[in-house]
């Protein structure tokens, strides 16, 4: 559905009766731009709106089949843009994941948003009020979309570090509270933040510095070079996630094997202890028609005094050995 339209005329919004109309007398008077923002839109919702805009096919379809790769397309007349838009969750630690396409073309911008994650209402209000930036054109928001994207990246990234942090905390402490399934669930977290963000990497680069740089304005060709930095960032602390937990759940495991290995001595060491009054009771369990200590002076007490100094002196010898 629809959910915002309004035509910008040296950044300040105007109304949008009727897109088509306006659509064509901005482009003839060549100043201002129409912005139509869709949420979850229908096939015949989308038609409607591609009728007015005249969006190029392969652009279309991909919009139409959604799950794209984030990416930057350049056609002859318009760009068509598809990115991942991701919220953390507080309550479970998870990272949702969205999508935002874009198309800017000749004097409009359109945004498609599918799913929940990351919603543009705050960022439109936000650029009304700057009708400076607005007025740069329909490229003003492009860079303000990808902008508003990569800084929630940029707090994902800070709520993934917390993250991280605590579980190193409690593995390399010696804590027996964090399991393996956490560790995991965080790593596969940062692998649905990295599909998000590393893929946008190039396309936005080519925007930036390789062929595609001439479609920006060299005024805003600096705001798109702070993306794509905020963007590395978000991607090398990515990558430095990964490769810590992986080194972490390797850790992790090391420490349950020691810990096995540390019960299984235990178990080992009392077994031994309880081994030697298990056999004599065994043996003097059986009916013996000949039992010499019988005729002993102290009997049985001796024969329970061996035993029981047997078994002190195999428990100080496993406690000297740190198997108990």
């Amino acid at each position: 559905m629809i959910v915002d339209q309004a035509v910008y005329r040296e950044g300040v919004r105007y109304e949008c009766a009727d897109p088509s109309a306006d659509l064509e007398r901005l482009r003839q008077e060549e100043t201002g731009f129409l912005w139509i923002g869709l949420r979850d839109p229908t096939k015949e919702e989308f038609a409607a709106v591609d009728d007015e805009l005249r969006l190029h096919p392969l652009a279309v379809e991909d919009a139409l089949t959604g799950n794209q790769r984030p990416k930057i397309d350049v056609y002859e007349e318009s760009i068509f843009v598809s990115l991942k838009t991701l919220r953390y969750i507080e309550e479970t630690s998870d990272v949702e994941t969205g999508e935002l396409m874009m198309f800017v073309g000749d004097r409009f911008v359109l945004t498609v948003r599918n799913g929940e994650a990351n919603p543009l209402a705050g960022l439109r209000a936000g650029l009304e009020h700057n009708p400076e930036r607005l007025a740069h054109g329909p490229l003003a928001v492009m860079h303000a979309v990808l902008d508003h994207i990569v800084d929630t990246y940029l707090q994902i990234d800070a709520e993934l570090a917390d993250d991280l942090d605590d579980i190193e905390e409690g593995v390399f402490l010696g804590g027996r509270d964090t399991q393996g399934t956490d560790i995991y669930k965080l790593k596969r977290e940062v692998l649905e933040f990295k599909r998000g963000a590393v893929p946008l990497v190039l396309p936005l680069r080519r925007l930036v510095s390789g062929e595609a740089r001439s479609l920006v304005p060299k005024k805003l060709r600096p705001f798109f070079a702070d993306v794509l930095d905020h963007l590395l960032q978000v991607v090398d602390h990515a990558e430095n996630y990964e490769h810590l937990l992986s080194d972490i759940l390797s850790t992790h495991l090391t420490q349950v094997s020691v810990r096995q290995n540390e019960d299984m001595r235990k178990i080992s060491a009392w077994v031994a202890i309880a081994a030697l009054p298990t056999m004599i009771a065994g043996i003097y369990g059986m009916n013996f028609d000949f039992m010499p200590e019988l005729h002993w002076r102290y009997g049985y007490f001796a024969v329970m005094g061996v035993i029981g100094a047997a078994c002190v002196g195999l428990y100080a010898l496993f406690r000297r050995s740190g198997w108990l």
